[in-house]
């Protein structure tokens, strides 16, 4: 299949699964790319789709991008799912470790420079691990910004090279919480300090009464995506 058939294609699949209920995309993907993986932020919709896709493939890779300067509490997040759903998240990381990166392009890069901190702490590694799968799945919701308005529940990754499924494209903040709920799924406390979107540490601020969910990211740049989505 070359690409234009494959655009063809996925088109043609996003009209079929734009109406179907999450659990569909996801047992979709399983079926159509035998080699998909899950990427896991750890945040709510990420916490539902490992909970989803546990029920329906319950041995598809599911990795998570260690900046190596993560909350705490996402970290904890991810040891107690994984004591839950008995399976090991796959780790990826930056080829540069902290110290490397202060020594090469200077201290506290993140507050100077943070989009080239996260190309090298999540970019690269992603284009990495992604390189060895044929489709990913992620935690996107059309409602998070405007960057993501447009989102498809299954669509190229031109920036990747691979096919992208967005089970919860339709989803609302209310619709992750109500299933979260519901499901007693585990997640990470840091929600209920007014970190409705969780980054790195270095990153990421509480949310003030009235502000935009995503405001606590990159606080005081405009910046308002790490690189991973287009």
């Amino acid at each position: 299949m070359n690409l234009l058939e494959k655009e063809q294609w996925i088109r043609e699949a996003a009209e079929d699964l734009e109406h179907k209920k999450a659990e569909d995309v996801i047992a979709a993907a399983v079926k159509m790319f035998p080699s998909l993986t899950l990427a896991c932020s750890f945040g709510s919709e990420d916490v539902v789709l490992v909970d989803l896709l546990h029920k329906v493939a319950p041995a598809t890779d599911i990795f998570y991008l260690d900046t190596d300067l993560h909350f705490k509490e996402t970290y904890e997040t991810r040891d107690r799912l994984e004591q839950h759903y008995g399976l090991k998240f796959v780790q990826v990381k930056s080829q540069l470790t902290l110290e490397e990166q202060a020594e090469k392009y200077g201290e506290a890069l993140w507050s100077v420079e943070p989009n080239q901190c996260c190309n090298l702490r999540k970019v690269e590694p992603l284009t990495r691990i992604l390189s060895k799968y044929d489709a990913w799945i992620t935690g996107i919701r059309r409602d998070q910004a405007p960057t993501r308005a447009n989102a498809k529940k299954v669509e190229y990754d031109a920036k990747f090279g691979l096919v992208k499924f967005n089970p919860l494209a339709d989803w609302t903040s209310e619709d992750v919480w109500n299933y979260i709920r519901k499901e007693g799924i585990i997640y990470n406390p840091l929600h209920d300090q007014h970190y409705p979107s969780i980054g790195c540490e270095k990153c990421t601020r509480q949310v003030l009464p009235g502000e935009d969910p995503r405001a606590g990211r990159w606080s005081g740049f405009e910046k308002t995506e790490c690189g991973l989505h287009k």
